[in-house]
This record gives structure tokens, sequence and C-alpha cells, in this order.
């Protein structure tokens, strides 16, 4: 379910980027700052609905990223690095009349968000990563897999178990049901591509911003470690880190409260 600010839906907007026409919502919230929230793969920007809901003093955007929820299919598949991070570009472009935004970026969004304060430092004031790394190996073959439809949600997340796939809960998440059956948003001939495009090693990214980070892990996460963890931290300045013990990839929603309050601190230490 969604939820916003004072018990209000948040308003679906679209606007284009090249040829491609992506949604976004916009949660509301008071405030002259804009926190900008990117999901990782195979979610949407309902992913950070009920954090949306709680933060305060913040305009809050969550982006439908290419080929994820309401946003199109890219029909050449074009999943590239340079595609997302031009997405994000326009959304602040045409959308936030360039105002500089913080980014709140989960697995693929998390490495959208600190790539896009490496080429655009101008437009980020800083970036909150969850549980993603900079020497990335991904596999996400499995998704081409999986049915177009499935006759009942149970089915749909079998297909995901059948797939090999650990975190069922995760890949679930963003899931519709129309007269043909239950499927997933996200296009899944183009996850493998846009995963592989993700992988590799990213440190040069990674140290040429100078503005405030936040990395949060999830100790039991199946994506990075957390020798890995430390060593981006000891590595760039102006970062922080914070580790859940008892989380996996999906910090904000193994644990939300702690996502939120660790998240609520570094807002609140930007002021």
């Amino acid at each position: 379910m969604l939820h916003a600010k004072d018990n209000q839906l948040p308003t679906r907007k679209y606007f284009q980027s090249g040829k491609m026409k992506l949604s976004y919502l916009d949660f509301g919230g008071e405030g002259e700052e804009i926190l900008l929230m990117l999901h990782g793969h195979m979610n949407d920007a309902r992913t950070y609905s009920d954090f949306a809901s709680k933060i305060e003093g913040w305009r809050v955007i969550g982006l439908d990223q290419r080929g994820h929820g309401w946003s199109e299919h890219s029909p050449d598949l074009d999943y590239s690095r340079e595609s997302y991070l031009n997405d994000i570009f326009s959304l602040i472009d045409t959308e936030l009349g360039g105002q500089p935004v913080t980014i709140l970026g989960h697995s693929l969004g998390g490495v959208n968000g600190y790539q896009f304060a490496a080429r655009y430092p101008e437009l980020v004031r800083a970036v909150i990563v969850e549980d993603i790394g900079v020497e990335i190996n991904a596999d996400m073959s499995f998704a081409e897999k999986l049915p177009s439809r499935s006759a009942s949600l149970e089915e749909l997340r079998a297909s995901l178990e059948r797939a090999g796939v650990r975190a069922i809960d995760y890949f679930s998440e963003s899931v519709f049901e129309d007269e043909q059956g239950w499927g997933f948003r996200s296009d899944l001939r183009g996850m493998n591509i846009s995963t592989q495009n993700i992988n590799g090693v990213w440190w040069e990214d990674w140290l040429s911003s100078t503005c405030p980070i936040l990395l949060i892990h999830g100790k039991k996460s199946f994506v990075m470690d957390i020798h890995q963890a430390k060593l981006m931290v000891s590595r760039r300045p102006n970062t922080k880190l914070e580790v859940f013990e008892e989380c996996g990839h999906g910090v904000h929603s193994d644990d939300p409260n702690g996502f939120y309050r660790a998240v609520r601190d570094f807002l609140d230490g930007l002021r």
C-alpha cells in the first residue's frame, strides 16, 4: 500500500527522458530540500513508501527507473550506466527545476546515486547508499526464466523459488495482477543486461565525489560483505557506515524502524 504525508496518496507523475516516458511518485512533504529515492532491480518507487510517510522536513520523490514500475521498458534494451544517469539528470532538470538533491538509493539505485554524484557534483548534496559496493559481481540471469504471467501470487513466488532465488520477498515486492494473471512490472528481458552493466569495479566513481555519504550495510547480505563496506568507508573521506547485524540486502524492509532512524539522523546532520 502507498503512504504519504497527512494520509494523502502520493501523486504519480510522468516526464520524458530522451525517447522514453518515465514515471515518478511525488510523496510531497514540507521543506525546501529534496530527497530523491532510487529503488533496486525489480522494485519500483513504492519500495520506500513506508519510509517516505515518516520522514519530515523534506520533499520526497521516488523515481521508477527505466524498465521498472510505471516507467517504460527500453525497446532496445538500453540499460547502460549512462542511460540510468541521464534519466536522473532529466528528472532533476525538467521536473525539479535543476535543484540539487540528496539521493537515497538501494542496490542498483545506490550505484546510480554515487555514480551520479561523481558526474554531477553540483546537483547532489549527499548520498545514502543501501547495501551495494564498488566491486560488484551480481547475476540476475534467472529473470529471463520467469514467466510473463502466473495464475496466482503463490505460483509467481514459486517461479522465483524454482529459479533459485533466495530473496523471494524482495523480488516479489513489485508485482501486479491483470486479466492475464500475476506478473512483474520490471522488464524481465532487461534485468540481466542491467545487472551486467553494474558489474565491475567502480572505485574511481566512489572516490571522485566529496559530498557526505552514508553507507548502510546488512551484515547478512548476499550482495556485499562487511570487509568491502569498511574499506569503502576507510578510503573515502566524509563517509559514514551503519551496519545492521541481523539484516540482509534489504535493510529498509528487514528493519524499517532502524533504517528510518539511521537515515533520519544522517539527514538531520546535513542541516
